[in-house]
C-alpha cells in the first residue's frame, strides 16, 4: 500500500507501525469511543447507545441521535446507588459491574455485534469521565473483541 494512501481517522491515531500493519493486512479497525450524552454528536461516534439505567436529565431523545438505550447493560440500581460516583469505590465498583456484565453477556451483544461492523460510542451521563460505568462497558468489550484483557 502507497505510504501517502489516505487513512481513515481511527487509522490515524495509530501508531505509525500498527496503521501500516493494519493497511497491509486490510483490517478494519473498529474503535469504541465513550462520550458524555451531553457532548454533540459527531460522524466519527460510529453507531451510538445510550448506557445509562436512567434517561439523562433534560435530554430529548431525538438530541441523542443513538440507535438504541440499552439500559440492560448498565449496572443494577443497586450497584449503582452503593457506588454513587465516589472514586474511592472505583476498584471495587469495576469488579462488582463487571461480574454483572458476565451474567448478563447477552445485553452486550449488540454492543458486541455494531462494534463488529465499525465505530461505536458509548453514551453515558456521568461527570466524571474517568469513574462511569461506559469506561468499564468499553474495556469489557474490547475484552470480548480481542481476546486480551487489559
Amino acid at each position: 500500500m502507497a505510504e501517502d494512501a489516505p487513512v481513515s481517522q481511527e487509522m490515524a491515531t495509530l501508531p505509525h507501525f500498527c496503521r501500516n500493519l493494519a493497511q497491509h493486512w486490510e483490517v478494519e479497525i473498529a474503535m469504541i469511543r465513550i462520550k458524555r450524552v451531553y457532548d454533540p454528536s459527531a460522524e466519527e461516534d460510529g453507531v451510538r447507545f445510550l448506557v445509562e439505567r436512567l434517561w439523562p436529565r433534560g435530554m430529548k431523545k431525538e438530541a441523542l441521535h443513538m440507535a438504541a438505550w440499552c439500559k440492560d447493560v448498565a449496572p443494577s440500581d443497586k450497584l449503582r446507588r452503593w457506588f454513587g460516583h465516589d472514586p474511592a469505590k472505583w476498584k471495587e465498583f469495576q469488579r462488582r459491574y463487571r461480574a454483572e456484565l458476565a451474567v448478563k453477556n447477552a445485553g452486550c451483544q449488540p454492543l458486541f455485534d455494531a462494534a463488529r461492523r465499525g465505530s461505536i460510542t458509548l453514551l453515558y451521563s456521568a461527570r466524571d469521565t474517568q469513574h462511569n460505568n461506559a469506561v468499564v462497558l468499553k474495556s469489557y468489550l474490547e475484552e470480548g473483541l480481542t481476546g486480551k484483557k487489559d
